[in-house]
Parts: structure tokens; C-alpha cells; sequence
């Protein structure tokens, strides 16, 4: 899967990841900040979408989905990540990834990718409704802090400004993923969609879920290093949520994000820091 690498985020000096003999040793903004032994949801999706691609074999095919099953903590000690090709066809490739942590299945993933085709002919229904988009473009190689939005407001880089109850939309230009490394544009899709946990379930107490997955579906692939992710629905029972999120670039919808959580209202997050990666893990 090519990508080009001035245009999705050059070189830099940080990142979620160091590589070194073919294990990944998290730095600051992988680390979670439910705890500091734990590497976070972002940084946990964005590796496993980086080992998957590389299953991805030309021009003309592209990731349509990933899902990430969060089974344990990821410890932040080294990580190697392993996958297999489950099913290669002539237009659809199914790919598995996994984590394995002290003899424990920390993560497990599955990519779909499909070969590109014209669309067929006809009209479908398709949303209108605008999706905000801020004035100004975060395009710095190193990555620019999150932006958020609460309800109506304006854009703040002020992430305490968000302990509230309203609906959240969060614009970032991410880090790269592995030190020395460019981000791609699926990785770069696949650590923002984790942030699905940030918009949907930030409430006026704080963030008092944990999501233990990621369902991250594409009709296409971003344009450029920034990407939107706005709320579009959230459901709680029993201490049981589901948050959908809208993944957007400027050009437009991309796909969808579902995440499903569980309470931990012993210790909601409360963030207070502006900062690549900034969430509940």
C-alpha cells in the first residue's frame, strides 16, 4: 500500500512507537493514561492496522474494514505483532493480527481488503447534513495537538473545555506511529478511530467507560494528515455503552467507527491536557 509521504506526514521525532529488532517499545504518547504500565487504544489500533497493510498487495486495494478486539491491557514492555492471511480472492483479502503479551492474547485484529471498482449506476441516499470542519489546516510534520468541538462552541485545543454533556467532535493531525517512520493513511485512520471512546462517552464527570473494541469501516482512505470524528449516536445500559462516530477528512465522509464499553466509574478520566493520543484507554 503506497502512500506519499510529504503529503500524509513527514519524518519526525516523535511518535506512539520505537522499533528495535521487531518489537515496538511505546513512548509518551502511546502510554495510557489510565496507567502508566498500559499502552493506549490508539497506539494498540494503529500497530495492529500497520502489521495488516502489510497484507495489502497493490494499487486498487484498500482497507474497507478493521476490527480490534482490546481481550487485555496491552503492557508497556515490548510488543511484537504477528498476522496471517486467512482467505486471499481474486477481489476479496481477509487478514488476522495478534499481541501476545507473557504468554496472554493482549489484542486481536481482522482486515478486510477489497479491490477497487467503479460504483454502480443509479442514486442512493446519502447524508447532506455539513460536518464541521475548523478554519485552520494542522499540517506540521510532528503532529498538532487535537482539537475539539462541544455542541455549538468553537474550536479549543483546551480538552478540559469538554466536561460536558454535549455532542463532541474531535480534529487531529496525528504523530507517526513508529519513530522514523511516515504514518499511513490507514494507520492514521485506525488510531483515530479508537478516539470513538473520547467523542461518544466524555461526559460532564469525565470519560467513565473503557472500550474494549473497534469496529472501523472505510469507503475510502483520508486525504491529507487531518481527520475529523464526530458523534453520531450513543446508547448506555447497565453499564454497558456503544458510541458511532463519523470519520471525516476535508474532502468528506470516510466511514464509520463503532466502539462498545464498559463503566469504570471508580476512576472516570478526566482530561486535562492537550496532546496527540489524549483519551480514554
Amino acid at each position: 500500500m503506497r502512500f506519499d509521504q510529504q503529503e500524509q506526514g513527514a519524518i519526525s521525532g516523535m511518535s506512539f512507537f520505537v522499533e528495535c529488532d521487531g518489537q515496538y517499545h511505546a513512548r509518551g504518547h502511546g502510554v495510557s493514561q489510565w496507567s502508566s504500565n498500559q499502552v493506549n487504544g490508539p497506539a494498540v489500533c494503529g500497530l495492529l492496522a500497520r502489521q495488516l497493510e502489510t497484507h495489502c498487495p497493490a494499487e486498487g486495494v484498500m482497507p474497507a474494514r478493521l476490527t480490534v478486539d482490546m481481550l487485555r491491557p496491552v503492557l508497556n514492555e515490548p510488543i511484537a505483532v504477528h498476522s496471517t492471511v486467512v482467505r486471499k480472492g481474486s477481489r476479496v483479502i481477509l487478514a488476522d493480527a495478534t499481541i501476545v503479551q507473557q504468554g496472554e492474547l493482549r489484542a486481536r485484529a481482522s482486515a478486510v481488503f477489497l479491490v477497487s471498482a467503479a460504483s454502480p449506476p443509479g442514486e442512493i441516499w446519502q447524508p447532506q447534513s455539513p460536518l464541521p470542519v475548523p478554519q485552520a489546516r494542522l499540517i506540521s510534520p510532528d503532529g498538532d495537538p487535537p482539537l475539539l468541538r462541544c455542541g455549538e462552541s468553537e474550536w479549543t485545543d483546551n480538552l478540559a473545555a469538554g466536561r460536558n454533556a454535549d455532542r463532541k467532535v474531535m480534529w487531529q493531525n496525528l504523530i507517526p506511529l513508529i519513530e522514523g517512520e511516515a504514518i499511513s493513511p490507514f494507520q492514521r485512520a485506525a488510531a483515530m478511530g479508537d478516539a470513538t471512546n473520547f467523542v461518544c462517552h466524555w461526559g460532564s464527570e469525565g470519560i467513565g467507560f473503557i472500550n474494549t473494541d473497534l469496529t472501523l469501516t472505510l469507503s475510502r482512505l483520508p486525504e491529507g494528515p487531518e481527520l475529523g470524528l464526530q458523534a453520531q449516536d450513543q446508547s448506555t445500559s447497565g453499564g454497558v455503552a456503544v458510541g458511532t462516530a463519523t470519520l471525516y477528512d476535508r474532502s468528506g465522509r470516510l466511514g464509520t467507527c463503532v466502539v462498545t464499553a464498559v463503566a469504570d466509574a471508580r476512576r472516570p478520566l478526566s482530561v486535562a491536557r492537550s496532546a496527540s493520543g489524549a483519551r480514554a484507554d
